[in-house]
């Protein structure tokens, strides 16, 4: 079924190409009753135009209906790992990474739907080192689907640092059962868009040190202060990080006073409402989330 375009002096413009991975928002001004004398918009395309998600072979099929000129649009970077024979134990055996896996195969339509919210998955967790989210074709690799026990698609196994035999991903599949999924067995804590919560950062084990900080007089604080600075050594990876975090934020609390945590905060604050680089954003999310801690 098709339906004919009746346009004159029609204003294409492409307001924004494309959001995440495949994702167009154009306007159409200025329509007109004459019939333009262009080729026809099938009804899918018409329906992923209302969608406002036209792949890169729709949007040009959107541009010649309206402009006559064939043009070829590039699909921008995924940010899931594909794999293949040559790197698969590379990437999802790394005993240093948590790796999510999707065994799917081009054909199915199952994979197909769960395509764009696999991506924002990848996306959220694109600033994770230590997070993997990947796929293969399973169709296609043959194999490597039987020797993990794949028999449906899509499949979703999940190999976690100390476990990379596998294990099932029996969750849901929206952004924020993945998102659930992933921060619970990796430690992580983001939300659907990527970015740090308020959870960031924060380490349960130096919560009573923090405490008695607070309450204590100057002179204590010092002795509480190397305390803390003994149980940071402690800790390893992400946790070190942390807690270097918590120790710049307790001698602050000590040069500068009692008011230096809320005064931090917000100019942190002021800097995070502007438009700057996701590290950037990280950083300083981790350090308001530290902070407050010392409130």
């Amino acid at each position: 079924m098709s339906i004919r375009v009746s346009a004159a002096n029609t204003v294409f413009r492409a307001t924004q190409l494309f959001s995440g991975s495949q994702k167009a928002l154009w306007n159409l001004k200025n329509m007109k009753d004459h019939e333009l004398q262009r080729p026809l918009l099938s009804l899918s395309t018409l329906k992923e135009i209302n969608a406002h998600r036209p792949k890169p072979e729709v949007f040009a099929e959107v541009v010649y209906c309206f402009t006559g000129t064939n043009v070829k649009i590039a699909t921008l970077p995924s940010s899931v790992v594909v794999l293949n024979a040559d790197n698969f134990d590379e990437v999802v055996l790394d005993e240093t990474k948590d790796v999510l896996v999707e065994f799917y195969a081009p054909w199915c339509g199952h994979c197909k739907n769960l395509a764009p919210t696999y991506e924002k998955v990848a996306l959220a967790f694109k600033m994770e080192e230590d997070v993997v989210i990947a796929n293969l074709d399973a169709d296609k690799h043959k194999d490597l689907a039987e020797k993990y026990g794949v028999s449906g698609y899509p499949t979703l196994k999940f190999f976690p640092k100390n476990n990379k035999a596998g294990e099932d991903y029996n969750g849901g599949r929206g952004l924020d059962d993945f998102v659930s999924f992933i921060n619970e067995k990796c430690s992580t804590s983001r939300d659907g868009k990527g970015q740090l919560t308020s959870k960031a950062g924060i380490l349960s084990s130096l919560d009573a040190l923090v405490k008695d900080f607070v309450a204590a007089n100057n002179d204590e604080k010092k002795t509480v202060f190397s305390k803390i600075e003994q149980e940071v050594e402690k800790l390893k990876g992400s946790s070190e990080r942390y807690g270097k975090i918590y120790l710049k934020a307790a001698k602050s609390c000590l040069e500068k006073g009692a008011d230096y945590p809320k005064k931090e905060i917000e100019r942190l604050q002021r800097i995070l409402d502007k438009s700057i680089s996701p590290a950037k954003a990280d950083e300083f999310t981790l350090k308001k989330n530290i902070l407050s801690t010392f409130m």
